[in-house]
């Protein structure tokens, strides 16, 4: 199950495989061409309210975290999600936060592969 991350402002690879965004708001100033994302599944994201309490403040991450994973515990997307990555050799999950060590797809690829079925 190859799982990559890459924020969506950066150029697509070819090796990218299939590209899933899991922001719950399209990123700023990307063009839907430009982004070339294969599925929008916002529903994995976090919820609005866990983002805006995270606000990107590198202080809650291990909190965000907890709360994260216990979102994702109860979230029927995270089914979804497990299908696209059983249907595809590799598939890079796409997000648009700055911080590239301190994100909802870190967790979220780390929460995938821990709870492998």
């Amino acid at each position: 199950m190859p799982l990559r991350i890459q924020r969506v402002y950066d150029d697509p690879t070819p090796d990218d495989g299939y590209r899933v965004l899991v922001d719950r708001l399209w990123p700023r100033g990307v063009s839907k061409e430009r982004a070339h994302v294969d599925r929008w599944l916002k529903e994995v994201a976090p919820s609005n309210e866990l983002r805006t309490w995270f606000h990107h403040d590198r202080s809650l991450f291990d909190e965000f975290v907890v709360r994260y994973r216990a979102e994702l515990d109860a979230n029927p997307a995270v089914e979804e999600l497990r299908a696209i990555v059983a249907e595809h050799p590799v598939v890079t999950l796409l997000y648009g936060a700055k911080d590239e060590q301190d994100n909802q797809a870190v967790v979220l690829r780390d929460y995938l592969e821990s709870t492998r079925r």
